[in-house]
């Protein structure tokens, strides 16, 4: 039979092979020559190592995020729960003359007796001091322990209403054994993150004063 076999070498006599003479058509390549370079597997594991470095930085910035937002709640409901104290001694404030000293009001403290609610839930007549100790305003009760109200605190300024109306005057002090001001108002100055620094900020706070003795 004359007709060849494609890919095998002709060879004459008998000890003649079928090999195959290895030859590949151009344009293909090898099965055993398929796979990655080292160039390819370099860029492969830079890439990925960024997507992890990425991914790494998004979730700490989220946690970071999530972190502010809570301390910023818990810092928000304690201011909250300041004031609604400070309402309720002020509204409760007693200077009848068996009370704990009348109504001393200073222009940096105030001292006075109010009807304070007790964990028990009944309430009690307590003395109460009213200042800044270092960088908190507190309010020390007796008996009792005292209250921190506010953090961040440089500076603290009463003033005290002698009569409502337009003519309204606020005095520096009020000192009385038997009597109270119409009013206590408060000016915390505070130390407050804005932006990338610290900024001082002055909140007013206005208490009525119900008895006045």
């Amino acid at each position: 039979m004359a007709r060849e076999i494609a890919g095998l070498e002709r060879r004459i006599g008998a000890r003649a092979s079928l090999r195959a003479t290895g030859r590949v058509e151009p344009g293909r390549r090898a099965a055993s020559d398929w796979g990655f370079t080292l160039i390819e597997i370099l860029v492969a594991l830079t890439i990925g190592a960024l997507v992890v470095f990425l991914a790494h930085q998004v979730f700490a910035a989220v946690a970071d995020r999530g972190h502010a937002l809570a301390q910023a709640r818990t810092a928000l409901d304690r201011e909250v729960n300041a004031r609604r104290w400070l309402e309720a001694a002020f509204l409760s404030l007693d200077v009848s003359v068996d009370s704990a000293g009348g109504f001393e009001g200073r222009s940096n403290r105030v001292r006075f007796a109010s009807w304070l609610r007790t964990p028990d839930g009944w309430f009690e007549r307590r003395a109460v001091v009213l200042g800044r100790d270092r960088d908190r305003m507190i309010a020390s009760i007796t008996p009792g322990d005292p209250i921190a109200l506010l953090d961040h605190v440089t500076n603290l300024e009463l003033d005290y209403l002698l009569e409502p109306g337009a003519d309204s005057r606020w005095l520096r002090e009020w000192v009385s054994p038997v009597s109270a001001p119409v009013a206590v108002r408060l000016r915390v100055t505070r130390t407050r993150e804005m932006g990338e620094g610290e900024r001082a900020v002055v909140d007013t706070l206005l208490f009525l004063i119900q008895e006045r003795g």
